[in-house]
């Protein structure tokens, strides 16, 4: 979950100040209107994880990925219109001085690119120590920073070095500005993904000639931020998928809610007391509201336990009625697989009226993107009621327009505008109204039953 907090992935680190001020000049060029829509081509090019399939709708791309692809333009673009690069066009410039100390960058800029880099030792402030390509087994000495002391000996960058201009065979490098942090398990999934792209690459182009690491890189090391951005985007479904909601005494958030008409309650109350997975659950008789009748048989529920939790949690309810079943559960999964047990023992005597699988909407913290262990979140009962209002909303009002066999076949409508009739449709809203998940859950009704009333036709009932 970590690759989902920028804080936890991304570094930032100082360059010379004479290396600034040459990719500043790189950043003007780029800004011109003649080269803008390459600017734009190179951007896309590089953040394409980002832009294709809505995914940045769910994750931004991190600064230091923003950046990596400013660089990838500077150092390693070439132009799809015939333009020089932007070096190129920088080292031909005669219209203004540059001083020598920031056109001596331009050649190792030029020969600069992302690698994945692991570190040998930890690094120390104003001490150099070496970090080696895992691509090629390249070492490179580089300054140690304030920025980047609490890394670790084995951990892994993602980042661009540039050789210094005197460096000369001595493998002396500055950094480029900014990289990645990444563990060796999610560096090795990255170069695997990368490797595959490359292979079916040169499959398809019959083309064997980047056999070389850095000819590979510094034309296609935006494969590198293409891995990462899928790696990241992997990251924030397992963190989600694996949230665990919690209510506020602790209990597990039974959030994925379905909803079925049946007419047959004996039927189902023998069967679902045959289900070894459910127990009954021993609850006193929910209070009930002006209009009740006694015309219906009780309501029983069914659980569910966590045995393997240790602490006897309920993790799903099953709540049968005389004429609904609800089914509450604390996961989209367990739903389903509940749902597929109903459908196996009971079949076509259940008419599916809805669901909901959506949980409050939350944004996780850095704390919690840097555990290690799932994300464990508190659901209010004022959230609680409001996702149980939307999804009854609109389950109810549908139910209006739905043939129903407690009504002989009839819509609770057209039902309702008939005098021998209308009685039985007014008994059935007063049942779901006794029933209400949310009388339970929050202490209150989720859903307005004058509502369906009016929805029907009936008369509305005083509060």
């Amino acid at each position: 979950m970590k690759l989902v907090s920028e804080q936890a992935t991304g570094f930032w680190t100082p360059r010379p100040p004479s290396l600034d001020a040459t990719l500043a000049r790189l950043e003007r060029l780029s800004l011109k209107p003649e080269f803008r829509l390459q600017r734009e081509v190179a951007f896309a090019r590089v953040l394409k994880s980002y832009l294709e399939s809505g995914a940045g709708r769910l994750v931004a791309p991190l600064e230091q990925e923003v950046e990596l692809a400013n660089l990838y333009l500077f150092c390693d673009y070439y132009p799809e219109d015939g333009q020089l690069t932007l070096i190129e066009q920088l080292r031909d410039v005669i219209t203004e001085h540059i001083p020598e100390e920031e056109r001596q960058w331009l050649d190792p800029l030029k020969h600069s690119y992302l690698d994945v880099l692991e570190l040998t030792s930890s690094p120390k402030p104003g001490e150099d120590f070496t970090v080696r390509s895992l691509g090629d087994r390249t070492a490179f000495v580089v300054p140690g920073d304030e920025s980047i002391k609490d890394l670790a000996a084995g951990q892994v960058l993602l980042t661009r070095l540039v050789c210094t201009p005197d460096g000369g065979e001595s493998g002396k490098a500055v950094w480029a500005g900014c990289g990645i942090v990444l563990s060796q398990a999610d560096a090795n999934a990255l170069l695997e993904m990368t490797a595959e792209w490359r292979r079916e690459m040169e499959m398809t182009t019959g083309s064997f000639a980047l056999g070389e690491w850095k000819e590979f890189t510094k034309r296609f090391g935006y494969m590198f931020l293409w891995a990462f951005a899928q790696l990241r985007m992997g990251a924030l479904v397992d963190a989600v998928v694996h949230i665990r909601y919690r209510r506020p005494d602790g209990h597990p958030y039974l959030y994925a809610v379905a909803l079925y008409d049946h007419h047959e309650y004996r039927f189902f109350a023998d069967g679902l007391s045959e289900m070894s997975e459910l127990e009954p659950e021993k609850t006193a008789p929910p209070a009930g509201r002006q209009g009740q009748t006694d015309d219906f048989p009780p309501a029983r529920t069914w659980v569910q336990r966590d045995g393997s939790s240790g602490t006897d949690a309920v993790i799903a309810k099953v709540t049968l009625t005389s004429s609904q079943l609800i089914v509450e559960c604390d996961s989209p999964a367990r739903l389903d697989q509940i749902k597929h047990r109903l459908a196996a023992s009971f079949g076509f005597s259940l008419h599916f009226r809805g669901e909901t699988l959506v949980p409050p909407a939350r944004q996780l913290s850095v704390a919690e993107l840097m555990s290690d262990e799932p994300p464990s979140l508190v659901v209010t009962p004022e959230e609680d009621r409001t996702l149980l209002n939307q999804f009854l909303e609109k389950a109810y009002l549908e139910w209006s327009d739905q043939p129903h066999l407690a009504l002989g076949g009839h819509t609770p409508r057209h039902a309702a505008a008939s005098a021998a009739m209308g009685g039985k449709v007014g008994a059935l809203i007063d049942e779901m109204a006794q029933h209400d998940p949310g009388r339970r859950r929050c202490g209150r009704p989720a859903f307005d039953y004058n509502r369906l009333r009016a929805h029907v036709g009936l008369e509305e009932l005083p509060e």
